[in-house]
């Protein structure tokens, strides 16, 4: 590990211009490029005291031997300079977008004599007018199928062309008339080439016009009794329609436009680009990125526009590029899109109308692509042995923990505090032995704190306390339950965890709950939930089992005892395995507070009468409007309520009497007391819907 300070520039060296820089490792290989509007500036944030760097840029500057610099002129040179750079060393500390597949385009071979219909993938080569690129190759053909009727270009390959010319006999689809020929002179080159002009043309988006005159056509043919001639017209115009049928139209005014959307998490980026020509879908594809370096969603999209449109010019570069988060500065990109085009290019964020609901199109496949990806990554065996190899080594473990528990604690603002717990066996999750707990300040009959606030160390320390005090019970008895069940566990579904010892014999074959010991125990949080779990354990006398802690926030593993994380490599699965078993945790502890949360808001003093069910309370809020004027109602007014009878309405009135009522509701986003006829409980407007006294917006962003 190289120290920063050994390779730093001295003072007054580094210009204050704009630039590109590189750093290199010992071996003089480019380790990361980047590019700045003032390079003194930019560099010496890299030289500053390492504990204050980002993790991602603590190991790249630890990493890098030197560094060096260019000079240029604009930040449009930068840019330029940058991308060639990038594409040049492919340095391995860069964010560098990988193709999940190799896509298919639509090509024109335009620099031939008789240019040919194809399909092509890899590199574009000059004169060549593609379009695409397509989610499939058949997709191209059932396409070309249906136009090579209106435009009967040549799609055979050079070979068979040669040896046509030679035979005199055209092939198969000169006979059927979806080829013209130019084998054996049916057509002359310059007739041939404008064919295919009109062919791309049309394929470019120009349908309007194409269409128009073909039924002009048909219409003059008929006028002139040329039946057969009027027919073959018709049919050609609905092979045309057929064709445009498969891209529907998405822009009502014929844009030409990329779409461009960004998922992202800690670890990786999905990006997806929906190409649209004459308002219609024509292209799709996608990549996947690691995220190596601290990188923010605008300087995805900068990276993703760069390797789009690094090698292309003219109408290859759309009038109009939507992204979902514009690039820091945003100028140097314009300029550089604008020079490539060669005509003006607008690079902006979609706010409303039909143009944002197919950005939420793009970004829902950029969500599904990522989702795809990491679904792919978990299921593969052997890149899961290297996940529990690494995790191995990382932690010091005597051996790979095939079996991983992970807990995390949610809550809204202190207020119904629960936990989780969820299984990973050999790299996979195991849903039957997940677990969920109500935080409660005890552990059996003991208070051990109040179990109310926003304390995640103290109620981590009671769920492990708690789920190990089963499990040592469970050893002692040889898997026999006990009596004394903790009531605060529940199961996957929501019901106890733990039933009398009368439901669980060997004979009925259910699994023994908490009967298996995890080889290591990881918590959704830093240093101090870390200590307190391995406090718990050691409370127990458990010694066999490791802990560990990761930080959402920089993604580092804590280990009990040590002053400094383990920082992982963004590119180690280990690391990747860890945060998808953290972010279950995270995912399974939330869903099940936000139920318990649901149930509260919804709770109400009539739940408690004896015997009145959903119909007959949703019959009393109806007939009173609100709780509130339930509870100045009398006993004969309530007994005017159908179904409900004297003894009913003197036991509801008593409910109401005990139930002191509730605070004022109060608008927290804007201080406004709300509606005093209502209460929780009062379902009237929308019965089952929670009623809840605050901003919705406000209260999900302050949920743990």
């Amino acid at each position: 590990m190289a120290d920063p300070s050994s390779y730093r520039p001295k003072p007054g060296e580094i210009p204050d211009s704009p630039g590109v820089y590189r750093f290199r490792d010992e071996h003089r290989r480019v380790i990361y490029v980047g590019k700045a509007k003032s390079l003194r500036q930019r560099l010496a944030n890299y030289f500053q005291d390492l504990s204050g760097l980002h993790p991602r840029t603590r190991s790249m500057v630890t990493t890098a031997a030197s560094v060096e610099w260019t000079v240029v002129s604009t930040e449009v040179e930068a840019l330029q300079l940058e991308y060639s750079w990038i594409k040049e060393y492919d340095p391995r500390f860069n964010v560098k977008y990988r193709d999940d597949k190799s896509y298919p385009y639509l090509a024109v071979t335009m620099n031939e004599e008789f240019p040919r219909v194809q399909v092509m993938r890899g590199h574009k080569k000059k004169g060549v007018r593609y379009f695409g690129p397509y989610a499939h190759a058949w997709a191209i053909r059932d396409t070309v199928d249906l136009l090579l009727r209106v435009f009967p270009v040549r799609t055979c390959s050079a070979g068979v062309f040669k040896n046509a010319a030679r035979t005199g006999r055209p092939c198969l689809l000169g006979y059927i008339g979806k080829c013209s020929a130019p084998c054996v002179d049916r057509i002359s080159a310059e007739d041939h080439r404008e064919l295919a002009e009109e062919f791309s043309d049309f394929m470019a988006g120009r349908t309007g016009t194409y269409l128009r005159r073909l039924e002009k056509q048909m219409t003059q043919a008929a006028e002139e009794m040329e039946y057969e001639r009027a027919a073959r017209l018709r049919d050609d115009i609905g092979a045309l329609k057929k064709a445009m049928e498969k891209n529907a139209v998405v822009l009502a005014d014929a844009t030409d436009a990329d779409l461009i959307a960004v998922a992202e998490d800690e670890l990786e980026a999905a990006v997806q680009i929906f190409h649209v020509r004459g308002g219609r879908v024509r292209g799709q594809r996608g990549w996947v990125t690691d995220k190596v370096e601290e990188i923010t969603t605008g300087a995805l999209v900068e990276h993703a526009l760069q390797q789009l449109y690094g090698e292309e010019t003219g109408d290859a570069v759309p009038r109009e590029v939507l992204v979902p988060a514009l690039p820091d500065p945003v100028e140097p990109v314009q300029q550089w899109l604008t020079e490539r085009r060669g005509s003006g290019v607008s690079l902006r964020i979609p706010q409303r109308g039909d143009k944002k609901a197919l950005m939420e199109t793009v970004e829902r496949n950029a969500q599904q692509a990522l989702v795809l990806h990491k679904t792919k990554r978990a299921s593969d065996l052997t890149t899961r042995s290297r996940a529990l190899e690494e995790i191995t080594d990382a932690l010091g473990l005597d051996s790979a923990p095939l079996r991983i528990e992970c807990y995390d604690i949610s809550h809204l603002q202190g207020d119904d505090v629960v936990a989780s717990m969820v299984v990973f066996e050999d790299g996979l999750a195991r849903k039957s032995e997940y677990r969920r707990f109500q935080i409660k300040g005890r552990v059996g009959d003991t208070q051990i704190w109040h179990g109310q606030g926003q304390d995640d160390v103290r109620s981590m320390h009671e769920v492990i306390t708690r789920r190990f005090r089963r499990y040592l019970a469970e050893k002692e008895r040889t898997g026999e339950w006990t009596d004394g069940g903790d009531p605060g566990a529940e199961g996957p579904s929501g019901g106890l965890a733990e039933p009398p010892a009368s439901t669980l014999t060997e004979d009925d074959g259910r699994p023994k709950r908490f009967a298996y010991p995890p080889q290591l125990v990881v918590v959704d949080g830093g240093a101090p939930q870390v200590a307190a779990a391995r406090r718990a354990l050691d409370e127990l006398g458990i010694d066999d089992i490791a802990v560990c802690g990761l930080a959402k926030r920089l993604e580092e593993v804590w280990l009990p005892g040590e002053d400094d994380p383990v920082v992982l490599p963004r590119t180690s699965e280990g690391l990747y395995l860890l945060q998808r078993v953290r972010d279950e945790a995270h995912r399974f502890a939330i869903t099940y507070q936000r139920t318990k949360r649901g149930k509260r808001f919804r709770s109400s003093p009539l739940d408690d009468v004896p015997g009145l069910g959903e119909t007959r309370k949703q019959a009393l809020l109806k007939h009173f409007g609100s709780l509130k004027k339930l509870r100045s109602a009398t006993i004969d007014q309530i007994c005017e309520v159908p179904g409900i009878g004297r003894k009913t309405a003197e036991t509801i009135v008593a409910a109401l009497a005990r139930a002191a009522p509730a605070a004022p509701a109060v608008n927290t986003a804007t201080g406004e007391i709300m509606d005093d006829t209502e209460e929780p409980g009062d379902t009237t407007g929308s019965p089952g819907e929670p009623v809840s006294t605050g901003a919705p917006d406000e209260r999900r962003g302050q949920e743990r």
